[in-house]
């Protein structure tokens, strides 16, 4: 579970994040939509303790982050949208090492079966991730989740840059750790993907939670519409 209670991040005089609470539970799946420097990274890299809040505060699994940065990292999984893998290493070894950096030591059965879990073809289970596509690589990014039996799952624009076939893959890989009750946020631009995945939506803009809505009870029209509302953009006349 992640939950934040009036989070707010300040450099100097400019406040990129204000006052934000939050409130994802097990099997959410928390869309947060927004333009470049609204503040959703920010969020992220608080969670994950990276960097430390001018004040607010913010809990994983009812641990607060800024007391517990050790404990907290134990229940998270973060993909980010440029997954930092070992290039000259096989889809295995780099899922055998990053495992083993946690403290999960597993053998090659365990390994090869996280990464089928996670969509990847057998084909490419020993092949060197220099060869993969991006979707490929955040396949591997979901083994390793699935491996680390995190509760908390973080993702930064995971879809940017996936054709459609590779970012839906993506989608259906979210919806079966959502059942299987993990918490995940996920900051993104894609309100069509957000729709399709998400239980909960929030839209941010200059450090703000503008709004918020349940995915099940708005149309994908409406969304937009509040979206560009909500940042001030003119609606296209068709």
């Amino acid at each position: 579970m992640i939950t934040t209670n009036n989070l707010s991040k300040v450099y100097g005089d400019i406040t990129v994040l204000d006052s934000l609470n939050l409130n994802i539970k097990a099997g959410d799946l928390y869309c947060l939509l927004g333009a470049n420097g609204a503040g959703k990274t920010t969020t992220i890299n608080l969670l994950l303790g990276f960097i430390k809040p001018t004040s607010g505060s913010s809990f994983i699994n009812g641990l607060a982050i800024s007391e517990n940065p050790k404990k907290t990292k134990k229940h998270l999984a973060y993909i980010p949208e440029n997954l930092m893998l070992y290039p000259n290493l096989s889809a295995v070894e780099n899922l055998d090492y990053f495992s083993g950096i946690g403290g999960n030591q597993l053998n090659k059965a365990q390994l090869e079966g996280f990464l089928e879990e996670a969509g990847l073809q057998t084909s490419a289970f020993h092949q060197r991730i220099s060869t993969f596509s991006k979707g490929m690589r955040q396949k591997v990014g979901i083994a390793l989740a699935l491996a680390k039996d995190a509760s908390v799952l973080l993702l930064d624009e995971p879809t940017s840059g996936l054709d459609p076939k590779a970012s839906n893959e993506f989608g259906l890989l979210l919806q079966k750790l959502r059942n299987k009750g993990v918490a995940i946020l996920m900051a993104t631009h894609d309100l069509f993907r957000a729709k399709e995945i998400a239980t909960h939506i929030g839209i941010m803009k200059n450090g703000q939670l503008k709004q918020e809505f349940v995915a099940d009870e708005i149309s994908l029209g409406d969304l937009e519409h509040a979206y560009l509302k909500t940042m001030e953009y003119k609606e296209a006349v068709l």
